[in-house]
């Protein structure tokens, strides 16, 4: 099956990468599931760690990169829950919506 994948895949056989992210198990030598999001400036913008035997979900970290991308150019906006392209609801961060994000995301 891997013989068919056109893209270049990585290795860490010394876990030197899992050991910077910190997802390295010393005690077993096993990496935790991690999935970053890095911007071409190297910051990191999403950073999600899972046990070793629970799956990621390929839609909803595309959905996190495409948020990302958008903020990256409308920076006083927030992409809620439900976000999955440009064009559907943002949310302007405020005190006024602290407890009433899901109110402002779910008007009917």
């Amino acid at each position: 099956m891997l013989e068919k994948v056109k893209y270049t895949m990585g290795s860490d056989p010394t876990g030197k990468v899992a050991r910077m992210f910190g997802v390295l198990d010393e005690a077993t030598g096993l990496a935790l599931r991690g999935t970053f999001i890095i911007s071409p400036e190297g910051k990191i913008f999403n950073a999600e760690v899972n046990f070793y035997n629970l799956g990621r979900s390929i839609e909803e970290i595309l959905r996190k990169v495409k948020a990302n991308v958008y903020l990256a150019e409308h920076g006083d906006e927030a992409c809620p829950v439900n976000w999955k392209k440009a064009g559907d609801q943002t949310l302007t961060p405020s005190a006024k919506l602290v407890g009433k994000v899901y109110e402002a995301t779910h008007k009917k």
